[in-house]
C-alpha cells in the first residue's frame, strides 16, 4: 500500500473520529448549572475543547488506521468473509476475488 493511500485512510478515519468522539464529554449550560445567555441555543455547550477533541481523534485514527493496513497485509477479513447474501443466481463457482 502506498503511503498516500494510507494518509488518506487516516484523514478518513480522523474525520469520522471526530464526529464520533464529538458529544463524549460535551455538557450544556443547564448540565452545568451555569446561566444562559439570551437568544443562547439550549444544546449549546460549556466546555467544548476542540484540541482535546482533535489529540483524542488522531490517536484513534491512528488505531483505526494501523488495524486497517495490518489487516491489507495480514488478509484477517476479506471480501468473502462479508458476504452475506451468498452468490448471485445462476453463478456456479466463485469469483477470483472471493478467494
Amino acid at each position: 500500500m502506498k503511503w498516500t493511500s494510507i494518509l488518506a485512510i487516516y484523514c478518513l478515519f480522523w474525520v469520522m473520529s471526530a464526529f464520533v468522539l464529538l458529544p463524549f464529554g460535551v455538557r450544556t449550560h443547564d448540565e452545568a448549572g451555569i446561566e444562559k445567555i439570551p437568544g443562547q441555543a439550549d444544546s449549546a455547550p460549556v466546555n467544548f475543547r476542540p484540541r482535546r477533541l482533535a489529540f483524542l481523534a488522531s490517536i484513534l485514527a491512528a488505531v483505526l488506521t494501523a488495524l486497517f493496513a495490518a489487516n491489507y497485509v495480514q488478509g484477517w477479513i476479506t471480501v468473502a468473509d462479508i458476504n452475506f447474501f451468498g452468490h448471485p443466481p445462476g453463478e456456479q463457482s466463485e469469483p477470483e476475488f472471493y478467494r
